[in-house]
């Protein structure tokens, strides 16, 4: 089920720069038992990838209108939020006159394993690296091209999730999750001030470690330091929370902190 502009439909135009240039924002979002998890949160990461962007405000009023209305009634489904900013003559320049393009889109939720959950992933290091950028570090844009080529490695591997470096080689996040490690009782998790995706599910491990009196630090994180760490866990806000089992070779288990922090986000 798909609305572009508030019309069912599953097509734009070819002119459009979210296809030319990947020139746009997105959000996905979990409608799980009637309820559209972290909504407000969601719209306004949204609202402010747009505005990083350059962007015309959006118009969070006629969004939630329309997902409301495509949400109706269901349960286990993924919602995407995409704004583009629409079409625009050949080149780069942003166009004087935007003419945004909104796309709601909601899909079955992926049926992941509950041992994920439980036992953990799998994880190993991507060789493909993340540039640096931190006119674009943590916006949730449509240029998702360095986590489709780290992806692909993990094809035809056992590995569930790959996590990615920047090109310091430090570990910044996984193809689609964020990262977060403890080390003696510490939480710690990845600076994304030159890169990477601040997910919204981060920020809530954030707020509740500093509610809860759990001390957390935002850092340089090395593989070296990763591969010290005493636990080590995925965030992303389809997933919640999965334990890591291993990273290659060397293993994990869900420690203290790890599953408090999953009480404490009902995961």
């Amino acid at each position: 089920m798909m609305l572009v502009n508030g019309k069912q439909s599953d097509t734009i135009s070819a002119h459009d720069r979210g296809l030319l240039y990947g020139d746009g924002v997105f959000e996905t979002i979990v409608i799980r038992n009637g309820k559209i998890d972290f909504f407000d949160q969601h719209l306004q990461r949204l609202a402010k990838g747009c505005e990083s962007l350059l962007m015309p405000k959006p118009d969070i009023e006629t969004i939630r209108q329309e997902v409301q209305s495509l949400c109706k009634g269901k349960t286990d489904q993924v919602l995407k939020i995409i704004i583009t900013r629409g079409q625009s003559e050949r080149g780069y320049q942003i166009p004087d006159n935007q003419q945004t393009t909104r796309i709601v889109e909601l899909t079955p939720f992926p049926d992941y394993p509950s041992e994920y959950t439980t036992n953990g992933v799998s994880v190993m290091l991507c060789q493909h690296q993340l540039g640096i950028n931190p006119a674009l570090a943590g916006i949730k844009h449509l240029n998702r091209l360095e986590q489709v080529l780290a992806r692909n490695e993990l094809k035809n591997t056992d590995f569930t999730e790959g996590l990615m470096m920047d090109t310091n080689n430090h570990v910044i996040e996984g193809t689609m999750t964020n990262l977060f490690a403890v080390k003696a009782g510490k939480l710690i998790t990845p600076d994304l001030s030159g890169c990477g995706v601040a997910g919204i599910m981060r920020a809530i491990v954030l707020e509740l470690a500093e509610k809860n009196n759990i001390p957390c630090s935002i850092a340089k994180m090395t593989p070296a330091d990763l591969l010290n760490s005493d636990e080590i866990f995925l965030t992303n806000s389809l997933i919640g929370i999965w334990p890591v089992k291993n990273i290659g070779e060397q293993k994990f288990k869900p420690g203290e902190i790890t599953k408090k922090l999953k009480e404490l986000t009902h995961q």
